[in-house]
């Protein structure tokens, strides 16, 4: 495939969501829990370098935020401080980043690590240790929720309790974060949306992130039923809005749960074909949010089933087209830099 000319090459981007990670033994076992080849697109060893390249393809990526993954655990701490590792690691490609010596863009200038909120009260000490490892780079936590009473939805390598944001511990933990200046970044699958609800309006002064549109589900038993579940889906992201402490990231529909015909498709999807697949989410979103409270993410590498790092900023522009120049300001890097309290 042809690589696409870059649109609109000047417009500054804060790619708010991205991972870096070694996890080749985790992608393979998913992989083949879901029968796909990852080996026509492979991302599950994705590091600086290889995001340096991708932000170097031609789209003006002034600032990124890294999002945690389970990557770079330490191996000689308690269970509990493990993921003090990957906060580090992220910290470190932080520095490395703000040298000047990689380029002008400011990765990892936000990072959202992991703490277990379910532990309760004892998560504050240890959420303290992330921030004061990763200073004022440190945003704020995700853990994430998906769960599904289809179990080959997400296979044995997702191990998370049913219902875990309703959960008495982790909301005891979650109630540390608003205290600290934290913000929470969600991940649930769309049939769990109610619980991400039911949590904001608990917590209406802790600031919540919710990733990837809700993940709309188009696999195993929800094969074929996307467009039929579209009506629901997007009720429960209006109720969402109703909530001013939510704001709400585009993207992650280039995962596998979603299933759209690009997703590991026999080349990489063009941004007009992806801008087809997903705009009725993407302006669904924007409609019920506004774009003060949208962002475009790219989600790489996982998004990277279904096009490069180029393609997919193409699309996202594509799908803006007809939006003002302060509407795409919002969209493409003011409401993340406002939301994660970025100073560029």
């Amino acid at each position: 495939m042809l690589k696409e000319e870059i649109l609109e090459p000047e417009l500054p981007i804060i790619d708010p969501h991205h991972h870096l990670w070694d996890r080749r033994q985790f992608a393979a076992e998913f992989a083949s829990d879901h029968g796909f080849n990852l080996s026509i697109r492979p991302a599950a060893k994705y590091l600086f370098e290889d995001f340096l390249a991708d932000i170097a393809s031609g789209h003006n990526i002034v600032a990124t935020v890294y999002l945690e993954a389970g990557a770079f655990y330490r191996a000689d701490r308690t269970e509990p401080m493990k993921s003090l590792g990957e906060t580090e690691f992220a910290t470190g490609v932080a520095a490395m980043s703000a040298s000047g010596l990689y380029g002008k863009t400011r990765v990892c200038a936000g990072i959202v690590g992991c703490v277990d909120l379910a532990l309760g009260k004892a998560a504050r000490p240890i959420l303290e240790a992330h921030m004061a490892v990763a200073g004022d780079r440190y945003k704020g936590v995700r853990n994430i929720a998906p769960w599904d009473a289809d179990s080959t939805v997400l296979g044995p390598v997702f191990d998370v309790p049913k219902g875990l944001y309703r959960d008495a511990a982790f909301r005891e933990g979650f109630a540390c974060l608003a205290p600290l200046g934290l913000s929470f970044d969600a991940w649930l699958l769309e049939p769990q949306l109610e619980d991400v609800i039911d949590l904001a309006r608990t917590f209406e002064n802790t600031s919540i992130v919710l990733d990837h549109v809700g993940t709309p589900l188009g696999i195993a038993s929800y094969q074929g039923r996307r467009e039929e579940r579209f009506g629901g889906w997007r009720s429960r992201i209006r109720s969402l809005a109703e909530l001013p402490n939510v704001t709400l990231k585009l993207g992650g529909l280039g995962m596998a749960f979603c299933n759209f015909p690009s997703f590991l498709s026999g080349q990489p999807a063009s941004s007009r074909q992806l801008a087809d697949e997903w705009r009725p989410y993407i302006e669904a979103c924007v409609e019920a949010f506004g774009v003060e409270r949208c962002m475009f993410e790219s989600n790489f590498p996982v998004d990277g089933g279904a096009c490069d790092y180029a393609t997919l900023w193409n699309a996202f522009k594509r799908i803006a087209a007809g939006a003002s120049a302060a509407e795409k300001t919002a969209l493409f890097s003011g409401t993340a830099q406002r939301t994660y309290r970025l100073d560029l």
